[in-house]
């Protein structure tokens, strides 16, 4: 196994910082409108089966982190790194990013009102705990790196080819032909009801109603079973990171690779969805597949632009994203949770507003149609996050785990 040259190395985390930047920003943009009454269609979530580019934010960041992984891994053992001390740190990291999520999803760890309207603060740090969700966006990156660091470290590329093999067809032969049960019905024939997929009970009977996401409450779109499929998307992503790290290969060499078997795995991840169909909530087989041949396709783009011809004057924001992405997120979502829910007062006429709510009112919404005033909000947001890491870039600050 070769290690990457100074100067490949350079240049890859480039390219990974640009598009790790992209998505980042991404993520922001379509979680912080000014309203979710009004958001432009590419903004949303597909409502259940499908895509929209959205949808493509969360696999394209567990993408990454199996590039990472596998890079990151292949230095480390250049160096001459202890075997057991890699070990320590994939343990390590993959527990802190679980346990960032966990606390993410508690806080501000009570009931903030008006919930639970004349309960004292030790009610509402009870009930806080007692609907504390369990699962998540950082708790489902927590578990894959987790997996797909491990299989990395100790299995050979064969054998996570046919571990990746096992987790897509398993999990569909799991959602479609397993009986779920209190109904006794086939996966396959309820695919389009949420609440009644194996996946929906195991998440009910395993981590309770109280403690699932709560815009669904009979299921969690980062629930257990489906975060078996979610470590095959990190596992796409180390196959990337090995096939970009082959130095013996030219840059025009592993660019055409990428693309091809990216288009490739787009076209397979489309007829998949004709049985199984492409749904980021179950995170289905068709889904895997066809983010990871997306994101691909884009890291590819990016290595040409920036690697290949050379355009980097358009790097900067989302480089200053992509170096810090755990600082954004949770930076990011604590920001978001206090202006739109802690930080809330009486108007004249009785009813309560948030910071939030103010500032888009006053400053977006008083003069732009609704749509476009939640846009330019969440612009506005994404612009101010860039500001925020830009000064910890300069300060040389990173948030690592």
């Amino acid at each position: 196994m070769t290690s990457p040259t100074g100067s490949f190395k350079a240049e890859r985390l480039l390219s990974l910082d640009v598009f790790r930047g992209m998505t980042v920003a991404g993520m922001l943009l379509v979680n912080n409108p000014g309203t979710w009454s009004a958001i432009y269609p590419p903004l949303q979530h597909a409502p259940w089966h499908g895509w929209t580019p959205t949808d493509l934010i969360f696999p394209f960041f567990l993408f990454i982190v199996g590039i990472t992984t596998e890079l990151s891994l292949r230095a480390r053992r250049a160096r001459g790194d202890d075997e057991q001390a890699i070990l320590r740190q994939i343990l390590k990291r993959g527990a802190l990013i679980f346990l960032f999520g966990l606390l993410l999803a508690g806080f501000p760890f009570f009931t903030w009102p008006p919930g639970l309207p004349g309960a004292s603060f030790g009610e509402r740090v009870i009930d806080r705990f007692e609907h504390w969700r369990i699962m998540g966006v950082l708790q489902r990156i927590g578990v894959a790196y987790l997996c797909g660091a491990l299989l990395t470290w100790r299995t050979t590329v064969r054998q996570q080819g046919v571990i990746l093999a096992a987790l897509l067809f398993g999990y569909w032969a799991l959602m479609t032909l397993v009986p779920v049960p209190d109904t006794g019905v086939a996966g396959r024939f309820v695919l389009d009801k949420p609440d009644q997929l194996l996946s929906a009970w195991l998440d009910r009977t395993v981590l309770g109603v109280n403690h699932l996401w709560s815009g669904a409450k009979t299921w969690d779109p980062e629930g257990l079973l489906s975060t078996i499929p979610a470590i095959g998307t990190m596992i796409c992503g180390t196959f990337a990171g090995r096939w970009i790290a082959r130095q013996e290969l030219t840059l025009h060499e592993r660019l055409v690779a990428l693309f091809a078997v990216g288009a490739l795995a787009m076209m397979v991840g489309l007829m998949w969805h004709w049985v199984f169909p492409i749904n980021k909530s179950i995170w289905t087989s068709s889904y895997v597949v066809f983010t990871a041949g997306t994101g691909a396709v884009t890291l590819a783009t990016c290595m040409w632009l920036i690697d290949g011809i050379g355009l980097r004057r358009w790097t900067f924001p989302f480089v200053v994203y992509g170096t810090n992405p755990m600082l954004a997120f949770l930076g990011s979502g604590l920001m978001a949770r206090c202006i739109s829910s802690l930080w809330t007062w009486e108007t004249g006429d009785g009813s309560r507003i948030s910071a939030q709510g103010f500032v888009f009112k006053t400053v977006y919404a008083s003069w732009l149609p609704l749509r476009e005033a939640s846009f330019a909000y969440a612009v506005s947001f994404v612009a101010l996050w860039f500001l925020i890491l830009w000064a910890a870039w300069k300060r040389g600050f990173v948030l690592k785990v």
